[in-house]
């Protein structure tokens, strides 16, 4: 199959405006979505709770934007398990990206109910809000995690999945649900399985903070930093300009039928934390150290995306790699 480098389809996108909803599009994800949408002339309605997003990303969304820009953007806050917002923000939609969830496999071990019910409760609602809407296409975020303790490296989409933490079955959990609405409802949705996302503007605070940004932040004030086993843990990064790429790919790329897909959305890189440490603070200049804790519980030794779906069905080509985005993270 042939595809339009992304390039020539934003350019294409340019010409055609469409309403787009962005669930969780106060985060760190959404936020970068939203604002690509918005420089590319389409309408947006971001939904967010706020629990995780941020009012400072809203503000950000609109810098450097035209009047007209600035006009196509709409904030609705309120929370994806209230059916009645679903509803209302699906109104004259053409496409659902659907970011919103509470994540972090830590997070959801110390809060599992709260965990599956934004995570499943939440999702389904947004899938029948969008069945009774006739909306066009739903993209939604998932997750590697899914794979869990299947140690078949690169991971592929056809891989039995073992999960390891509320997170992972709640994610794993909405994929489920997206194909019995892709045969039962004649609906059309992608579940993006994102590796280890990073970019600018991802919060470093609080205890479920990446380790990039925590990194990063702890390196600048001079703050020991903390690694979780012996460093040779290895993870495919992905920087955030690249997931928006397989966004809005995802949700252009039309069929004439009903159906459900998982497409892995990574760089097709991995890189040790050690190796991860050592660069981002050679590109700070800091001279800091590591301290080592045990693993953490849910954790994952090694994690690696096969790309090879996401190339050929939409066309997904990642060109910012881990070191590049931690200079642009950084700077």
């Amino acid at each position: 199959m042939t595809f339009l480098p992304y390039e020539q389809v934003k350019s294409a996108l340019c010409n055609e405006q469409y309403r787009w909803l962005v669930t969780g599009g106060a985060g760190f994800i959404g936020s970068h979505i939203c604002r690509a949408l918005l420089q590319l002339g389409q309408e947006v309605i971001a939904l967010d709770n706020l629990s995780t997003g941020r009012r400072e990303n809203l503000d950000w969304i609109q810098s450097d934007l035209t009047k007209e820009q600035r006009l196509a953007f709409l904030f609705r806050e309120g929370d994806i398990r209230d059916r009645p917002v679903c509803l209302e923000s699906c109104a004259g939609v053409d496409f659902i990206l659907h970011q919103a969830a509470l994540g972090s496999v830590p997070r959801s071990l110390d809060f599992p109910l709260e965990t599956n019910d934004v995570n499943v409760t939440g999702s389904l609602n947004v899938f029948l809000a969008a069945r009774d809407s006739q909306v066009r296409k739903i993209v939604y975020a998932s997750s590697s995690s899914v794979y869990g303790d299947n140690p078949e490296l690169p991971k592929r989409e056809d891989q039995v999945c073992i999960p390891r933490s509320p997170y992972a079955v709640s994610k794993r959990s909405v994929e489920l649900y997206a194909e019995v609405f892709a045969g039962e409802y004649s609906l059309q949705l992608t579940g993006l399985r994102y590796f280890n996302v990073f970019g600018p503007r991802q919060d470093p605070y609080g205890p479920y903070a990446a380790v990039i940004p925590r990194w990063i932040q702890a390196l600048e004030r001079g703050i020991r930093c903390s690694l979780y086993g012996d460093g040779t843990t290895t993870r495919d990064f992905c920087f955030v300009e690249n997931v928006v790429q397989a966004n809005i790919l995802s949700a252009l790329q039309r069929g004439e039928r009903a159906g459900h897909r998982v497409l892995n959305i990574g760089y097709g890189e991995r890189i040790s934390l050690q190796e991860l440490f050592q660069l981002i603070r050679q590109a700070l200049g800091k001279s800091t150290e590591l301290s080592h804790e045990p693993f953490r519980q849910g954790d994952v030794p090694h994690s690696l995306a096969d790309i090879t779906c996401a190339r050929k069905e939409i066309g997904y080509d990642p060109t910012i790699d881990v070191r590049e985005g931690i200079l642009r993270t950084i700077s």
